[in-house]
């Protein structure tokens, strides 16, 4: 079985890079028939390390990760959209992925929507997203709550979820439901990142600090990486990365499909490319 772990550890913050290797490792069995999309697909090195085969068409809203995604080469072309609004034909693409990044949309039926409208029916959609453990097992409010401290638990939960930027937090009945309205069926889910693994998780973006220095000061959040300078941090995050999906788990992963049309509103705007010829980044 390939290592997903030492990829993401040499580029990214350990917390983010332990995560993102095991949902490497669950994407990577997801079979991606062409034309492939990939939902926000942020700087690309995700797809860059989980994918052997390029993604047909990625887009994102934002135009700096875009660039960064196109030096790394894993999308054939690139595009700068909002989720609730593709410029894409109907039923233009037989496959979806999203890699922790519907969590973090503001309009997820909408968005949902407008991925249903450009999928063709029976084409997959694979998914990763917090579940309510993300908020509920985190290490600080449940050491505050044993002090009776319940009110500033409640408090660095709130101010946790908005420091990184996660709105939507359901569970398998939660989304269940939504894919039915937006058109979509729940073929497989499995629950993954233990609680312990999340914890280390919430540390890391405390410990991982001095990487945004590096990032803003040289665009590369790991200066040195190189095998000796991150041997005690692989240490620690290998026995996260080898967990074995369990119910307990605070992260979940779907396997849906698209099989009819959706009922919610969806945006009047228009498609302005069709795809054979996606609009490139950049260009």
């Amino acid at each position: 079985m390939e290592d997903y772990l030492w990829p993401h550890l040499e580029a990214l913050p350990y917390f983010r890079g332990m995560l993102r290797a095991v949902e490497a490792r669950l994407m990577h069995a997801v079979p991606l028939p062409p034309l492939s999309l990939d939902i926000g697909c942020g700087d690309g090195h995700f797809a860059s390390t989980a994918f052997e085969n390029k993604i047909d068409v990625g887009f994102d809203p934002d135009r700096k990760s875009l660039m960064e995604a196109k030096s790394r080469g894993a999308h054939r072309s690139l595009v700068q959209a909002s989720g609730d609004e593709l410029p894409f034909t109907d039923s233009c693409f037989a496959s979806a992925l999203s890699n922790s990044v519907l969590e973090h949309v503001s309009n997820l039926e909408g968005v949902l929507a407008e991925i249903g409208r450009v999928l063709e029916v029976d084409a997959p959609l694979a998914i990763t997203v917090p579940n309510p453990g993300y908020r509920s097992e985190l290490s600080l409010p449940r050491f505050l709550r044993r002090l009776r401290l319940r009110r500033l638990a409640l408090g660095y939960r709130d101010w946790f979820m908005r420091m990184s930027r996660t709105w939507n937090l359901l569970d398998e009945r939660g989304w269940g439901a939504l894919f039915k309205r937006t058109g979509f069926e729940v073929k497989q889910s499995q629950r993954y990142f233990s609680p312990s693994a999340l914890r280390a998780l919430e540390w890391g973006h405390y410990f991982g600090a001095p990487t945004l220095i590096a990032r803003y000061l040289t665009g590369r959040w790991i200066l040195v990486p190189s095998r000796w300078n991150l041997l005690l941090t692989e240490r620690f995050t290998r026995r996260y990365y080898r967990e074995a999906p369990s119910p307990e788990g605070t992260y979940t992963f779907y396997l849906a499909a698209k099989v009819g049309p959706t009922e919610a509103q969806l945006s009047q705007a228009r498609p302005e490319v069709r795809i054979g010829n996606p609009r490139p980044e950049g260009n």
